[in-house]
């Protein structure tokens, strides 16, 4: 049976092959007058005809091409590689799309083998990754291009919705050397070895379930991220927040891990918004000061934790504080983690009144973003053995963004029409 498959496949897309050569090259060449005005304002004059072998989703075609010179300037082209989106790549523009998303899913020395099982494509692993990551520019380009619109009042209208969630996060990737030149890291030997990746997403709520929980809309989730500086990230983060109508929120909600970068972004792009410590994150802290008083006392451990939780989860902060300092005292507690630990609650408290925010029907957590940081970054970019360059990096994040958030077809078609 499977051989009856592979040899009809094999033999359709040979069918293909030739019907497709035959439409590409029905204009004869793309012929368009002995001279042309190029894009530049320059003259252009037919030189000859040039056959280029592309390759397609059906197999390898020869395109026929009118080649113009302008001798003046000593630059050349053919107006049908434009047509047909070929410009310096020889491949078409349904196997660079191919090419693409498998990169942005799958390491690029397993992703040409699934190219050539699944679509009987043959190319490179190098091949795949330049494709992915000279689409990934384009997928960032298409997004920095709607952000513009967005700005601009160009976009499309949306209708308002109540509350707008706006969550952020950070997490690191591997990077090569020459990437972390200068930087300090957390290893013994003091040197950096990943990059952070700042990640954020949108999503929206409209409604809460019968017990009062917040329901996240379906499919209203989108990503952006890259390896960049705070202050770009917040302008990448703002564009993508206007992009999805924060303008006309009924309430804007800003979700992050306490990190002062992340409230810096929220005072200056979203400012009147409502900020929150994700619950689980905050629990986190409390939790490093009951192991390292208690770590020796087990049930004493899980009490003082678990006072701590209830007094949390009441919006009680200055209550948290208060243990945490009575801690510093004891016997055998670290002071200095302690201090470190208050001052964490201290500097966010008006951001942990979690019974008021759940009063208000709000998510006083960021698992969304932490499945993103996941999913988004985590299980493309963190794989064993991996080490990117930042363009690198970017790319294919862009790519994973543009896929996660359902808007794939939509920078395609944008792509297509540009």
């Amino acid at each position: 049976m499977e051989s009856f498959e592979v040899a009809i496949r094999s033999s359709m897309h040979h069918i293909g092959c030739g019907v497709l050569s035959m439409l590409i090259n029905a204009d004869g060449g793309g012929y368009r007058g002995s001279t042309i005005d190029g894009e530049d304002g320059q003259k252009y004059a037919f030189m000859e005809y040039r056959d280029k072998r592309l390759l397609t989703a059906l197999g390898p075609v020869t395109v026929k091409r009118a080649y113009y010179y302008d001798r003046e300037h000593k630059r050349g082209y053919c107006p049908k590689d434009r047509t047909l989106d070929i410009e310096g790549t020889s491949y078409s523009s349904g196997v660079r799309r191919m090419m693409s998303r498998v990169g942005a899913y799958r390491p690029f020395g397993l992703g040409h083998e699934d190219l050539y099982e699944l679509a009987a494509i043959r190319v490179s692993a190098k091949e795949v990754e330049r494709i992915s990551q000279a689409v990934g520019v384009q997928a960032e380009a298409f997004h920095a291009a709607e952000a513009a619109a967005s700005l601009s009042g160009n976009s499309i209208p949306i209708s308002p919705v109540p509350k707008m969630y706006v969550c952020i996060d950070g997490t690191g990737v591997p990077v090569v050397k020459k990437e972390t030149a200068g930087r300090r890291g957390k290893g013994e030997d003091g040197q950096a070895k990943t990059r952070e990746a700042k990640l954020g997403c949108v999503f929206t709520q409209t409604r809460v379930d019968g017990e009062g929980r917040p329901v996240r809309d379906d499919e209203s989730t989108s990503y952006t991220g890259a390896i960049e500086t705070a202050e770009a990230f917040g302008q990448r983060i703002y564009r993508e927040a206007m992009r999805r109508g924060v303008d006309s929120a009924g309430e804007t909600v800003v979700i992050g891990d306490g990190a002062p970068w992340i409230w810096n972004i929220a005072d200056e792009q979203f400012y009147g918004a409502t900020q929150i410590v994700d619950l689980y994150h905050a629990r986190e802290h409390y939790w490093s000061v009951a192991k390292a008083c208690f770590g020796q006392k087990r049930d004493t451990l899980y009490q003082w934790a678990e006072e701590r939780r209830k007094e949390l989860d009441d919006g009680k902060p200055e209550e948290v504080i208060d243990a945490i300092n009575r801690c510093s005292s004891l016997p055998g507690c670290d002071r200095v983690m302690c201090e470190r630990e208050a001052g964490y609650f201290e500097k966010n408290k008006g951001r942990m009144r979690y019974a008021d925010f759940r009063k208000r029907g709000l998510f006083v957590g960021s698992g969304v973003l932490e499945a993103g940081c996941r999913t988004v970054i985590g299980q493309r970019l963190k794989q064993s053995g991996m080490h990117w360059t930042v363009r690198g990096a970017n790319s294919i994040i862009a790519l994973r963004c543009t896929i996660l958030s359902n808007r794939w077809e939509d920078f395609w078609e944008h792509r297509a029409a540009a």
